[in-house]
């Protein structure tokens, strides 16, 4: 921020000399970038960066060396004399977007005399790179550059009907901004209009068809909050910035608008005369009540480990305006409206570090290591890239960007997708709804380069619109080559199975067939977890029409999971058994089924038929041909069998093979294979 060095002195009681202004703000955090000589002035470019808007100001910067000094902050004295009527009866203000202005302040002066400004304000604003313009609006930037908060003033005879309407613009509404460039306005965006027409958009520019000029004769004096993201995407689209919006986007004091607003109110009147009218309208919220924030010395200390005593914590924090007080074992701390960069305890601590100086603190030749355990979702994240990589998968990282045709496949029906005003990605303006598609046109890329059996998988987050409310999903996609006659998804079920085991526990998951366009084979994936059954993804060979779509010579299986899920779902429930004494029997049937028969239906039949000492039933692989005709597939099983207290012998499973034999003939009209 420019700044003025004689300006920033008017709100000390002692001055600063540069040399001290730059150590001084420098260690505090607001290094020097450059200094300029202005006259008998020297303006110096402090860094601020975009957590501490309230340092954005001269008031602002000049608490902060009287903080980090002893000095004491001069705040300027305003008393308003409102000789006029009641405000009320000069204008009106209707706020229709709230969201976008939560609060907009009206104050009117009468017969005021617009003309060149005194030498004093001239110079001051000459000092930070300013040209003055009349004493009206010159009054506008001085309190702005005094205070931070951005102020407006309209020529009230050119407003219609002389009152403000705070809106959205319309889609395609024109406006000419105060620089004289001409702009089409977007529905999103956030105007100042008047009874016919914008007059300002809202937090950026005013416009030139309602400034002051030294024909204006009563000043209508804008004060509001915009909300920081509104500002910031409106600034960006239409490619206008000002000292203004560069302060709305980093938050305003929302106790300085109303201090604000009488200070520039008063200027007015002593440098360009007229009648103030009584009152101030204000619509939108009230002035919110100071946050209350505790830190505890210990842990200052342990953090920081220097050994300062609790009272000199709290006469670091009182320098600081915080007004602490001892609560306990703890400074309880009551944050002022213009630090909202203060949030919690940690907060509190990092401003005792920089008030009693970095500097100060000293370098240890050794550092000590707390060793805890990972978090679980860290642990949860790092054995999901395990399994996956032990599976032969290579992470991919993409861009979430699309166009609509390629994400309309795998956008959820009745939602819409969410729109993007990135100036970079203008043919891709749309976020993700699934990673599938990022990784299918990554795919597409390794084929181009001549990689086969590739094997990709990516954890990231998908987005989406239902009924107007955006919504946001983290998730897991997975794809994987298939032979060229595939007809299963065996591999790909089994390492979703075995990743459900690391994370989740064993049997964790049930796959159930799916008709879903994407895919020419689909199953939906549930997690059964205590009872409880919860949506966990889909998985599937990609359909002959999307592989065409993005022109894969290979078929592809994809699944796409829930991530926050199996996440949360971490750590997996497992029990711990003796290894087994004794050796199982293995014993594979394979037997032909109609081809609407699922696997969970041939291991429910063998489950039904509860064969004595059976342990497992396992798939082994699936066959369709002309040997088992058409309509018909042949599902090969592989039943475990075994004794804890004894070696089994062939003869004594004999009889449990036919039983479950018998079942499978039964309940699914199964027959033996013998070819």
């Amino acid at each position: 921020m420019n700044t003025s060095l004689r300006w920033l002195n008017d709100y000390l009681d002692r001055p600063v000399d540069a040399d001290e202004a730059d150590r001084v703000l420098t260690i505090a955090g607001f290094p020097v970038e450059g200094t300029e000589l202005r006259g008998d002035d020297l303006m110096i470019d402090f860094e601020v960066t975009s957590n501490r808007g309230d340092c954005l100001s001269h008031l602002g910067l000049a608490r902060e060396v009287a903080a980090a000094t002893g000095r004491e902050l001069k705040t300027p004295d305003v008393e308003l004399n409102e000789t006029g009527g009641p405000v009320e009866q000069l204008t009106a203000v209707e706020n229709h977007a709230t969201d976008l202005c939560p609060v907009y302040t009206a104050r009117v002066i009468k017969n005021v005399k617009v003309g060149p400004s005194p030498n004093w304000l001239v110079e001051r604003l000459e000092a930070v790179g300013l040209r003055s313009i009349n004493n009206v609006a010159d009054i506008t930037n001085f309190v702005l550059y005094e205070t931070g908060q951005p102020l407006h003033a309209f020529d009230m005879a050119k407003l219609d009907e002389g009152r403000i309407v705070v809106r959205r613009a319309k889609a395609g509404e024109p406006f000419t901004a105060i620089d004289g460039t001409k702009h089409k306005l977007r529905d999103d965006m956030c105007v100042i209009a008047d009874a016919a027409q914008p007059v300002a958009v809202a937090g950026v520019m005013g416009g030139i068809d309602s400034e002051v000029t030294n024909a204006t004769t009563d000043v209508l004096l804008e004060s509001a909050i915009f909300a920081p993201l509104s500002v910031r995407t409106t600034s960006r689209a239409l490619k206008l910035a000002s000292d203004s919006s560069f302060r709305f986007e980093r938050k305003v004091d929302p106790a300085g608008v109303e201090r604000a607003s009488r200070r520039a109110a008063q200027l007015i009147v002593e440098l360009a005369g007229g009648e103030l009218a009584k009152g101030v309208i204000r619509v939108g919220e009230g002035v919110p009540a100071p946050q209350k924030i505790a830190m505890r010395p210990a842990r200052c200390t342990h953090l920081l480990g220097v050994e300062l005593s609790t009272d000199r914590m709290v006469e670091l924090l009182a320098a600081l305006e915080l007004e602490p007080a001892l609560a306990g074992d703890a400074i309880e701390c009551t944050i002022p409206t213009h630090r909202h960069d203060l949030e919690r305890e940690v907060d509190l601590i990092e401003e005792v570090a920089r008030l009693y100086g970095y500097d100060r603190i000293d370098l240890e030749p050794t550092m000590r290591v707390v060793v805890r355990p990972p978090q679980a979702a860290v642990a949860a994240r790092r054995t999901l890239g395990q399994t996956l990589i032990a599976h032969g998968y290579h992470e991919a990282v993409t861009f979430n960007f699309i166009d609509e045709k390629t994400a309309a496949p795998f956008l959820p029906a009745g939602c819409d997708l969410l729109r993007t005003e990135s100036e970079s990605r203008k043919a891709e303006p749309f976020l993700q709804p699934s990673t599938l598609p990022a990784l299918l046109n990554t795919r597409k890329h390794n084929q181009d380069l001549g990689n086969t059996s590739v094997r990709l998988y990516e954890t990231a987050a998908v987005f989406w619109s239902r009924d107007g409310e955006p919504e946001e999903r983290r998730r897991l996609g997975m794809l994987t080559d298939l032979p060229a006659k595939a007809t299963d998804l065996h591999e790909l079920r089994g390492t979703i199975e075995e990743l459900a085991e690391q994370l989740v526990g064993p049997n964790a998951i049930t796959f159930e067939p799916v008709r879903d366009d994407r895919f020419d084979a689909g199953a939906q994936i549930t997690l059964r977890r205590n009872g409880d059954a919860t949506p966990l993804g889909v998985v599937g060979k990609l359909s002959g029409k999307l592989q065409d779509r993005f022109d894969l010579q290979t078929p592809v299986g994809v699944a796409e999971l829930e991530l926050d899920v199996l996440v949360e779902s971490f750590p997996p429930e497992t029990t711990v058994v003796d290894q087994p004494r004794y050796p199982g029997i293995e014993r594979d049937l394979s037997v032909i089924v109609d081809e609407t028969v699922r696997w969970s239906q041939v291991a429910a039949a063998v489950d039904a038929a509860n064969p004595a000492l059976l342990e497992k039933v396992s798939f082994v692989t699936v066959y369709r041909g002309k040997q088992v005709g058409a309509g018909k597939k042949s599902v090969t099983l592989r039943l475990t069998f075994r004794d804890p207290d004894k070696t089994l012998r062939h003869d004594e499973v004999d009889p449990q093979v036919e039983t479950a034999v018998a079942q499978l003939k039964k309940a699914l009209d199964a027959e033996i294979r013998t070819n």
